[in-house]
């Protein structure tokens, strides 16, 4: 039987999104965000963070610096009973300063490629998955993905008109999506 996922958004969905966010003394979690996920592995979610990190391909930090931040992230969350399911990252960019990282990829949000990367190896199930994001790309990448209930945050950045027709529901954060979300029967 094919799992069900909440794709979650990094950057102001589970952290400040304070702008290129690429070392550990600025990386500031929401606050009821690890309560949040929490209660969504409690529910029986598989949890998949997708973020895009630009940061990487316009040089203000290395893809290394990346991956020592996200194992920081990764273990802290292991050490308060999340663990999380997958993550997956774009480098890219079509405008990069990194020549290695410029390119038109199909990982980057509004694309699907991290989603549906993730469908494939973790043999989930789109059309019951959710998506928690706070911007358009977030909502349009689960579309493309055929995620079935795309949800928004605030996260203090405005919420575009388009986001917000896209939005299945909007919530002040994760910990209320999580609250609201029913858990997994069976």
């Amino acid at each position: 039987m094919a799992k069900v996922a909440v794709f979650l958004d990094r950057d102001g969905v589970i952290n400040q999104d304070t702008g290129y966010v690429s070392q550990v003394d600025d990386f500031h979690f929401i606050d009821g965000a690890i309560e949040a996920l929490q209660l969504l592995k409690k529910k029986g979610y598989c949890l998949v963070v997708v973020t895009n990190q630009s940061g990487i391909a316009r040089g203000y930090f290395t893809e290394d610096a990346f991956m020592q931040l996200t194992e920081w992230m990764d273990w802290s969350l292991a050490d308060r009973d999340v663990d999380l399911d997958g993550i997956y990252y774009c480098p890219h960019h079509p405008e990069a300063t990194v020549e290695a990282y410029r390119q038109q990829c199909d990982c980057r949000k509004p694309a699907p490629g991290m989603l549906l990367e993730a469908a494939k190896h973790l043999k989930l199930d789109m059309a019951t998955s959710y998506l928690v994001g706070d911007k358009l790309s977030d909502l349009q990448a689960g579309k493309a993905a055929g995620v079935g209930h795309p949800m928004l945050v605030k996260s203090g950045q405005p919420l575009s008109e388009e986001a917000i027709s896209q939005a299945e529901a909007i919530y002040d954060d994760l910990l209320a999506f999580a609250k609201a979300v029913p858990a997994i029967s069976g």
